[in-house]
């Protein structure tokens, strides 16, 4: 039988929709790839999926009917991890709690939901550490900004946090590798775009774009960073173990 690759947009709606059609028309050879990351297969029949609100909230609601909480969470942090591949496994993951007469989330014989509970822990992981080290920065408009690249797409899962502990004031959080942030206004969280200078270094406070008063902190900060750090004492292995380089850009004590 001929392998059927459906094409979605790229949105967990979209993806849901995909699972939705190899259900709809029993599907038993088929594959789901992301548009932007289309890999033509060969002796593969392509076909694009439109994302359907209504169809992705059915099967989005069959799995919470069938599937533990668990289950569900594992599926959606997996799918965010953007992992080349993932939504294969998800789909037969999803396959195997349709068919399957009990919950499954720790049925780690099955090869699927093995796969998906490691992926989840890796997303769950990034997102922990993307609430512990984000630092705003006072812009002159009077809005916190924070730039990230995570090696996930975590940002609709830190929204929350952000918006409890920081509620009384305006913010964004931009994924400059994703080029999509949240902006916080007071009231509610919304999706936006920005357009950057060309020239803009992320991994520095530029007086043309953010206020004195920022500028001040930033000094009086590593200041006291540097006072409090005693040299003698330094374990910078166990250092690293807790803050990993790759998250330092993001903290102004480690800039120079």
């Amino acid at each position: 039988m001929q392998e059927k690759t459906l094409i979605y947009d790229g949105s967990f709606d979209g993806f849901l929709c995909c699972v939705f059609y190899v259900f709809e028309y029993k599907l038993k050879n088929a594959k789901i790839q992301n548009e932007f990351v289309l890999q033509n297969a060969l002796f593969s029949e392509n076909e694009k999926i439109s994302t359907n609100k209504d169809k992705a909230d059915r099967v989005w609601k069959g799995l919470k009917t069938k599937a533990s909480t668990i289950s569900t969470t594992k599926i959606y942090y997996a799918f965010l991890s953007e992992q080349p591949g993932v939504e294969n496994i998800l789909l037969d993951y999803i396959s195997y709690i349709f068919k399957s007469n009990k919950k499954v989330d720790t049925d780690f014989t099955y090869d699927s939901v093995l796969k998906t509970s490691k992926i989840a822990k890796n997303v769950s992981r990034e997102k922990h550490r993307m609430e512990a080290f984000v630092r705003f920065k006072l812009t002159k408009d009077a809005i916190y900004f924070a730039n990230i690249a995570p090696d996930f797409n975590v940002l609709p899962l830190i929204s929350k946090h952000f918006k409890s502990r920081y509620a009384d004031q305006k913010w964004v959080i931009y994924d400059i590798k994703r080029n999509y942030g949240l902006y916080y206004d007071l009231e509610v969280v919304t999706i936006m775009q920005m357009e950057f200078p060309k020239d803009f270094n992320f991994s520095k406070t530029d007086k043309n774009f953010f206020s004195e008063e920022e500028l001040e902190f930033q000094t009086l900060w590593q200041n006291y960073f540097k006072s409090t750090n005693i040299t003698e004492r330094k374990n910078m292995k166990l250092h690293i173990q807790h803050v990993p380089k790759r998250y330092w850009k993001y903290l102004s004590e480690k800039q120079p």
